[in-house]
């Protein structure tokens, strides 16, 4: 293989066009991924990947968290989701509603978790908020 340190010039008509410029037009013209595109949608399909083994279970496990004394639900118990960890703990205080810390010393979930997860609820109607900061089952 040979490298070319000059840069060729080619004549079409009276105009002179180097060669890296009629390259980077055929590129172009014709659609042609480079280095760069490859290397991005590579970098893409790792975090799709990564994303698909955290969601299913087969990622790398991480250190355990510090268990919270007290009554904790188990996650993933009788493979349950978190929502539905979340719902039956507000489901369990029937018409008196529970708190966000109560919630929290319950399921051990991480603060922003568990108020995407209450959103969510909230956002499709299975919870209702009876004032700020209590939830009840609908």
């Amino acid at each position: 293989m040979f490298f070319f340190t000059e840069k060729i010039i080619l004549l079409i008509g009276n105009k002179s066009v180097s060669f890296d410029a009629m390259v980077k037009y055929f590129i172009k013209k014709y659609n042609i991924p480079t280095k760069k595109d490859m290397d991005s949608l590579n970098k893409r399909l790792d975090h799709i990947e990564y994303l698909i083994l955290n969601h299913f279970g087969q990622a790398e496990e991480k250190a355990p968290e510090k268990k919270k004394a007290g009554n904790a639900v188990k996650t993933r118990q009788n493979n349950m989701s978190a929502s539905d960890i979340v719902y039956n703990v507000i489901k369990s205080f029937k018409k008196k509603g529970v708190g966000f810390a109560e919630i929290q010393d319950r399921t051990n979930f991480e603060e922003k978790k568990l108020r995407n997860i209450i959103f969510r609820l909230n956002d499709i109607g299975r919870i209702e908020r009876k004032k700020r900061g209590i939830y009840i089952a609908a």
